[in-house]
């Protein structure tokens, strides 16, 4: 412990060491959509993530006042410096709408940011995703980036080589921690993983049903990715915490039965779907 600085605490906290599982949920898209619950349950969902197994919450920075204490004593809060709402013409346009140091001040306890690759303002958010970095360094948060494939400039590249790429430009610009669109067959998303040198999340994707989204965790788990960040396949259910405590235990199975021998794809798994409309 001793000679670590702030962001290498903050990392081991939220991490848990080197093998742990990383179970995060994404609730920013509220910017993107709109609520999705009302206040009351809003609260119990945060209630639910907390008790239930949840490891990290990702919120913009307005939410953090209206997070409970009990709430925040047990998740890692990472606030979102990105957006973009269903409304506007380029809805894969990502901008900035929060500082570090702001962010901070409020309870951050990490930082995230949205890049969508081929999309027209693809330099706009690569320079955002830059800077957001070196502010990262420069107070020792860390940093989640979310890289997507969105956008006519990917469409004649193989998905392998384009999720490849996006996981680069994330660790090449300082990001500590990369969530990407994994999907496909094992053997391909052990190829990306394969090339990644930071820890690993997978996006959860549009609301699928339960068979298909344990098989699509399992599977995730047995390529080899640190975790899962999944909102809507946890906010959407019918009991969210129930829905957790079933993920967390798919996390665990499946990373132990990784490590113990090559694995074989969980069955009833499709080539499982990211909504392009959400962030």
């Amino acid at each position: 412990m001793i000679g670590k600085d702030g962001k290498s605490l903050r990392l081991s906290r939220l991490l848990k060491g080197d093998s742990a599982p990383l179970f995060v949920v994404p609730l920013d898209h509220t910017v993107a959509e709109g609520p999705f619950t009302d206040n009351r349950g809003y609260d119990a969902l945060l209630e639910a993530l907390a008790a239930n197994g949840a490891d990290a919450i990702v919120v913009h920075k307005g939410r953090l006042r209206q997070i409970e204490d009990s709430v925040y004593a047990k998740l890692f809060i990472i606030v979102h410096v990105s957006a973009s709402t269903k409304y506007a013409l380029d809805t894969a346009h990502k901008y900035q709408v929060g500082g570090v140091e702001d962010c901070l001040r409020r309870g951050a306890d990490a930082i995230s940011v949205h890049v969508n690759l081929g999309s027209p303002t693809e330099d706009r958010q690569i320079a955002m995703l830059a800077a957001v970095a070196d502010a990262c360094d420069r107070l020792s948060v860390p940093l989640l980036a979310m890289l997507y494939a969105r956008g006519a400039g990917i469409e004649a590249h193989p998905r392998v080589d384009v999720l490849a790429h996006a996981a680069s430009l994330a660790v090449d610009l300082g990001a500590d921690i990369v969530k990407l669109p994994l999907a496909g067959p094992i053997n391909e998303m052990r190829e990306v993983i394969r090339r990644c040198p930071i820890p690993l999340l997978a996006a959860g994707g549009s609301r699928t049903s339960d068979e298909e989204f344990s098989a699509f965790v399992a599977n995730v788990m047995r390529s080899g990715a640190r975790g899962i960040a999944a909102g809507r396949n946890v906010f959407m259910a019918p009991d969210p915490a129930a829905k957790v405590r079933q993920i967390r235990k798919v996390l665990y199975a499946n990373q132990i039965a990784a490590a113990a021998s090559p694995a074989q794809p969980a069955r009833h798994v499709r080539d499982h779907a990211v909504d392009h409309a959400l962030s």
